[in-house]
Formats: structure tokens, C-alpha cells, sequence
């Protein structure tokens, strides 16, 4: 253990009688001293935002590449060389009542009539506005099931489809529909122009609504409540204005604006939470608003940019995976994170000072005042539990433990691949077709695998590549070789006898891959390579599993460092690594149950289940470890604070959860609710996000970081701030308390577990 001055014990100092100083604390100062420039300057940042939107902001659009993959490699080959289909393609399902046909002449006379409206000038394409090039017939060889119930047509657009041409696709669907229902034909729609704009609002809304009560609990006034809704909804708009410029210079994903709010809403509420919560308790105290304000943002706003920093590193680290749409999904779902800290180190302690006791104005009805002193926060129900986990910690950490380790483990039942429009919401037009489609054609006709070949003068390597097929189980049908107008580039379309994402496609993707392909390719130069959604997504999961050992070590690694700089204790960093692996684990253990098992699966709106989308586990471990460690981080950087001023751990650990474990209860409710909110989603993948999120957040706070942690300090005892020498010269001297006046910070632990902390 580190060896610092040692002597007798300071005598304790509440909270409100050290006063911070150092670089944050002047900064601090200067935002509570001249409130009114602070909240100009963030008026005039905002309008700046606004008029770089208007600029040089752009559209989100989905843009999805493997680097180095075969699925990319297949994808390139065919937008060089098959340029006359670039365009996205809708699916016009058509479908008779059941037991009935399609061909009878008053349904087929409509059909036909419908396709032929949309060859008309009306939907051909102008230089402006999205149209179609070519209609295929629905009653062709191929289109017309066996059963005559169900037919389709492909409808070329002559361009890829994205959400500013949202409106030509609706016009052609209003225009199909009008024309074949009133004959008692249903019609639906599928394919790479059918994608319904993301949905926001009602998610939100309703997170906002279980905030508010929330607050309205903890503080027990209208104005206290408003100011951590007030600081979210600025730092998300912030967030939003952030993304858009970001999406004018690069493609951002279509689905990263609910990571913004889902994240931005949560944080936001969460980090101001905690700073008001501070400058109540120091306002009460005694402090006047400026000084309040001020000591606030030098000790919670600290902890707040060191959890900012943790979700900052975590993003990071998905730049070691090298999947362009990952890093920039982390990074998209990290703007929130990022306008947070900053305004809630600048903005919030501006307001706060202006409004000084006025913040307790409007209280609650029915509920009593809240004394939020600190001898009446030792009589909390929250300090109660305190001191019963750390009275019991001998029972309690075995147990919980186990409990966690139990409910983790579900996640190694996880299978990630490609979870198709089977699984998505019956509400959805893409659904509806899917299931017509694998009814009237075969589970595997929604997602032919494609084998793209670029011939290199082996003229026969496409038709080996279709008889190699051809001899395969599992394949309902392969299409013949179909070359480009060079001939120098085929493409065998093969359709397999399961659904894409069912495992049974994986096995034949790696069939193709590893016998048939290079069986025909074996005697000439011809290169070949399977594509399609399937093989797509295992690529990706394939990039993933590669990577992760480097993923993880840069997020833990970097991490362990920065917690060990802030609390001077390679235990507590190593600790807070440990448990919220296990927390994330936990998530994605109730999301394998429920998604891929099916266990209490329409509760979450679906009826199907599928696979774990390849994507959405390092996206959310990158997240998770970042809000998770938030935690860890607010109620370590007030037990270390209560330490350093001279109590013992276990004395530490329990002043410290009756001054912060109500707000970490409090936190993790109002985040795991916004979360949970996002489960009403109409899409899946965001249902996955949500509900993952909402499990792993409130594991993390309410059972690992206020029952499994402070059980584990309480039996280490003083050793739980052990840090070897050194590492202790090596660390800048950066703590997650601030220097207090009259003090220096505490840069490690103790010469011997009985001794008390002495400040150098």
C-alpha cells in the first residue's frame, strides 16, 4: 500500500463547511458568480447550432460496410458493374381471401390495371423526384404461387430510396391500394424502398412522465423538479442540432436518433439530479445560492465529467471493431452524454444561482417536506439499507453474487445473427408481406443469397458455381447464372429452404463459402463470393468476435486507469470494471431469454422470435459500461470524500449511501423507465435496445453498485483503497474529490489498514 503522511485523524468537516478550490472549482465559481453571461453564451451557441443545421446539416440515411468482408466485396462488384439496378426495389404483394385466387378476371383485370398505372408518366422518375423504371408482371412463372392465392411484382426505383423520397413510395403504395381493394385483393409492401420513418415521441413522452413523478418524490417541489427536465430537454435539442451537422459530413444510421434520446433523455435528467440534489443539500446547509451552486459543480459536476469521460472511452473503443455504422451509432448515442456534461457544468449552476431558495418554491401536496440535512438523511430508509448491507456484509455479498453470476450466464445461450422482417411487429406492411411472400413462395424467398463472380476469364465458373448448388440440401431453388452486359460478372441467386435468419441458412452460407465455391473456382482465376443478408450479418459477427479481445481491453483498460487516478485505489477501479461487466451481462441475459427464447416475448409486442442483431451487443456494452460506471462513479466519489475527511470505510460507505443512495435510486429509476419506454417502439431494434438498457441499469444501481459493492468495501475494509507505489508516482494527482481550502487532496491510501486517513 502507498505510504503517505501520516498522523492523527483530521476532525470531519461537513460537506458544507470545506470549500472547493483548484481549476473546476474557479470555473465553477465564475459560472455561479456571473450567471447571466453564462446563459447568454449558451443562447448564442444554441442559434449558432441552428444556423450550421440550416448550412451545411444533413439527412440520415442508412449505410452499411464491412471493410474487407465478402459480403462488401460482392456489394462492390455489384454496384460497379450492375449499374442499371442501383435503384431500391418495393415488393408489391398482392393476395386473395383465403382459399380464393388471384387470376379470377375481375381481380386480375385491377391488378393489372394497377401495374399498369405505375408504369405511367405519373410515377416516372424526374430529376427531383423519386420514380420507378421498370414493374414486373405478378402473374409470371415465378410471381404466381402454385396455390393462385398470392402474387408479386418488383417495382425498380431509379435510385436508392431514402427518407426525403418517403413520399414517392407512400404514393405509389396509396395508388395500388385504391386501385385493387375495392375487388377484395390485399396488397402489401416489402423490400429495400419499404422502410417506415423512425417514430419518436411517445417514448419519450412517456419517459418524461415517469421523470417527473420521480422528481416530484425526491424533491417534493414543482421547481426542483422542472430544472432536471429543463436541463434534458436543452442538452437533447443540443444533441439533436450536434447530430444533424454531423450527419451533413458523414452518413449517420436512421436509427441513431433513438439512441440520442433514449441515452440524452436518461443522462440528462440523471447528471442534473445529482448536481441540484448537491445544492440543496449545501443550500440548506447553510451556503448562500452562489457558493451553493458553486461547491456543487466543484464536487458532484466533477463526478459528472469523470462519468462522461467513462462513456466518452467506452465510444471509443468501437472504433477497434472497423464497422464505419458501429462507431458512428456509439458516437451518435454519445452526443447526449457530451451536451449534458457541458451544460451541467456551465448552464445549470448559472440558473441555480439565480434562483437560490427559490428552488423549493411550488412543494408537492400530501407529501411532507423534504429535510435534506444531513442528520435527517441518516434516518432515510436509503441510509437504513446502508447500514444493513455493510452490518451483513459477510451474507449479503456471498448471495448477491450468486444471484448476479446466475442471471448473467443466461447471455452465453445468445445467438447473433440476422434477425429478418419475420420477427418485426405485425403492425408493420413489411411484416405482412414477409408472411405472404414465405407463404406463397417459401420461408428462404425473402432473402435469396446471392453469389456475385467476378469471372476473370473462367467463362464456366458461374454455371459450376449453379450445378455445385444445385447438388445441395437445403436449397429450394437456384437461379441461372445472370451476367452483366460485359459479361465479366455473374451473379447466381440461391434460394434456401429456411428463413434468413434461422440457423440452418447460416450452415448453408457456410456450405457455399467453404465447399461449393471453392470447388468451382479451384481450376481457374475466377473469384467468387457469397453475399446477402445472411452472410452479412454473420461477417459482421465475425468482424466482432475478431475484435472484441481489443475492444475490451482498450474500454477496461483505459478505464481501470482513469477510476484509479480518481479514487487512488487500483481496488475500487478494478471493482467498478468487474461489476459492470456483470451488470451488462445480466442485460443481455433477460434480452436472450425474452427476444431469442421467447419467454414473456409479447410483452414486448412481438410474436416471433430471432436472433440477437450482430450489432446491438457492442453498441450497448460500449454504452453500458459508460452509464454503469456513472454509478459507480457518484457514489465512490462521495464515499471517497467522507473517507478522505477522516472516517473509516465502513463508516464511509454508510454516510455515503444516506447522502447519495437515494438520488442513485432515484436516477436509476427515471433511466431504466426512459429506457424501458423505448420497448413500445414499433421496430425491433429498438425494443432490443430498450429493454436491454433498462435491465442492465437498474441491475448496476439498485443491486450491484447499492448492495454488491458496498457489501465487498465493508469486507475489505481500509484495504479497499490499496494502490501499489508505483502507480501512485505514475497517476497525474487528478481525484474525483476536489481540493478543499486548507487541504491536499489525498493521493493514496493508508501506511496500514488501522490508520485513518492523514492528508499529504
Amino acid at each position: 500500500m502507498t505510504e503517505h503522511s501520516v498522523g492523527a485523524p483530521p476532525e470531519r468537516r461537513a460537506a458544507h463547511e470545506r470549500l472547493a478550490t483548484g481549476a473546476l472549482a474557479r470555473w465553477t465559481r465564475a459560472c455561479a458568480t456571473h450567471p447571466w453571461r453564462v446563459v447568454i453564451g449558451w443562447v448564442g451557441i444554441i442559434v449558432l447550432l441552428v444556423a450550421l443545421v440550416g448550412t451545411v446539416g444533413g439527412e440520415l440515411r442508412d449505410e452499411f460496410e464491412i471493410p474487407g468482408s465478402e459480403t462488401q466485396k460482392a456489394t462492390d462488384l455489384i454496384e460497379a458493374e450492375f449499374a442499371s439496378e442501383q435503384g431500391g426495389v418495393l415488393n408489391v404483394v398482392f393476395a386473395a381471401p383465403e382459399g380464393e385466387r388471384l387470376d379470377t378476371s375481375e381481380r386480375k383485370a385491377a391488378i393489372q390495371e394497377a401495374i399498369a398505372l405505375l408504369r405511367s408518366d405519373e410515377f416516372a422518375p424526374t430529376q427531383d423526384k423519386a420514380g420507378l423504371t421498370s414493374v414486373a408482371n405478378p402473374f409470371g412463372e415465378n410471381t404466381f404461387s402454385d396455390d393462385g392465392r398470392i402474387a408479386y411484382a418488383e417495382a425498380q426505383f431509379d435510385r436508392v430510396i431514402y427518407d426525403e423520397d418517403r413520399e414517392a413510395v407512400l404514393a405509389v403504395q396509396d395508388a395500388v391500394r385504391e386501385t385493387v381493394e375495392p375487388v377484395g385483393v390485399t396488397v402489401e409492401y416489402n423490400g429495400e424502398a419499404e422502410f417506415p420513418p423512425v417514430e419518436q415521441g411517445t417514448s419519450e413522452l412517456l419517459g418524461l412522465l415517469a421523470a417527473i413523478l420521480v422528481l416530484l418524490i425526491v424533491f417534493r417541489t414543482f421547481v426542483a423538479m422542472l430544472i432536471p427536465i429543463a436541463l434534458a430537454i436543452v442538452a437533447l435539442a443540443t444533441a439533436f442540432l450536434l447530430l444533424f451537422i454531423l450527419a451533413g459530413l458523414t452518413d449517420i444510421n436512421t436509427i441513431t436518433p433513438i439512441l440520442v434520446s433514449m441515452i440524452g433523455l436518461g443522462v440528462g435528467i440523471d447528471y442534473s439530479l445529482f448536481i441540484v440534489t448537491r445544492f440543496r443539500q449545501l443550500l440548506h446547509e447553510g451556503l448562500s445560492p452562489r457558493d451553493a451552486a458553486s461547491e456543487a459543480g466543484s464536487s458532484a459536476g466533477r463526478a459528472v465529467f469523470f462519468a462522461g469521460l467513462t462513456v466518452a472511452i467506452s465510444v471509443a473503443g468501437l472504433a477497434f471493431f472497423g464497422l464505419d455504422f458501429v462507431t458512428k451509432l456509439g458516437i451518435g448515442a454519445s452526443l447526449g452524454v457530451l451536451t449534458t456534461v457541458l451544460i451541467a457544468n456551465s448552464l445549470l449552476l448559472a440558473v441555480l444561482a439565480l434562483l437560490g431558495s427559490k428552488i423549493d418554491r411550488l412543494k408537492v401536496p400530501f407529501l411532507p417536506p423534504l429535510d435534506d440535512s444531513e442528520e435527517a438523511r441518516e434516518r432515510t430508509l436509503v441510509a437504513r439499507w446502508g447500514r444493513f448491507v455493510t452490518a451483513n456484509a459477510k451474507v449479503v455479498f456471498p448471495v448477491v453474487l450468486l444471484l448476479v453470476v446466475i442471471l448473467g450466464s443466461t447471455s452465453l445461450l445468445v445467438r447473433l445473427g440476422a434477425a429478418d422482417q419475420g420477427t418485426q411487429p405485425t403492425a408493420q406492411t413489411s411484416r405482412r408481406a414477409y408472411d405472404l411472400l414465405a407463404e406463397g413462395f417459401g420461408p428462404g424467398f425473402n432473402s435469396p443469397i446471392p453469389i456475385v463472380v467476378d469471372v476473370n476469364g473462367d467463362e464456366g465458373a458461374p454455371q459450376r458455381i449453379f450445378e455445385g448448388v444445385q447438388r445441395l440440401d437445403g436449397v429450394a431453388s437456384v437461379g441461372e447464372p445472370q451476367l452483366n452486359d460485359e459479361e465479366t460478372v455473374a451473379i447466381v441467386f440461391v434460394t434456401p429452404d429456411s428463413a434468413p435468419q434461422d440457423e440452418a441458412t447460416d450452415a448453408l452460407v457456410d456450405r457455399l463459402r467453404d465447399d461449393v465455391v471453392p470447388t468451382a473456382t479451384a481450376n481457374g482465376d475466377a473469384v467468387a463470393y457469397v453475399s446477402g443478408l445472411t452472410a452479412a450479418f454473420k461477417d459482421i459477427a465475425d468482424r466482432i468476435f475478431e475484435r472484441a479481445p481489443l475492444f475490451l481491453l482498450f474500454i477496461i483498460g483505459v478505464t481501470l486507469i482513469v477510476l484509479a487516478m480518481a479514487f487512488r485505489s487500483i481496488v475500487i477501479a478494478a471493482t467498478a470494471a468487474v461489476t459492470t461487466i456483470l451488470s451488462a451481462f445480466v442485460g443481455f441475459g433477460v434480452l436472450t431469454l425474452v427476444v431469442q427464447e421467447g419467454h414473456l416475448l409479447s410483452l414486448m409486442g412481438l410474436d416471433q422470435t430471432g436472433p440477437i442483431e450482430t450489432f446491438v451487443p457492442p453498441i450497448t456494452f460500449a454504452i453500458l459500461f459508460g452509464l454503469s460506471m456513472d454509478y459507480m462513479v457518484f457514489l465512490m466519489s462521495r464515499i471517497r470524500e467522507e473517507h478522505v475527511h477522516g472516517l473509516k470505510t465502513r463508516a464511509a460507505v454508510e454516510h455515503g449511501i444516506s447522502a447519495i443512495g437515494r438520488v442513485v435510486v432515484a436516477a436509476a429509476l427515471i433511466m431504466g423507465t426512459v429506457f424501458a419506454a423505448f420497448i413500445l417502439s414499433a421496430d425491433r431494434i429498438p425494443k432490443e435496445f430498450g429493454l436491454l438498457l433498462a435491465v442492465a441499469i437498474l441491475t448496476d444501481a439498485l443491486i450491484v453498485r447499492m448492495t454488491l459493492v458496498p457489501a465487498f468495501l465493508t469486507l475489505l475494509g481500509e484495504r479497499s483503497w490499496y494502490i501499489p507505489r508505483w502507480l501512485d508516482r505514475v497517476l497525474p494527482n487528478v481525484t474525483i474529490e476536489p481540493p478543499h481550502d486548507r487541504e491536499t487532496p489525498v493521493a493514496g491510501a493508508f501506511k496500514h489498514p488501522a490508520e485513518p486517513v492523514s492528508e499529504a
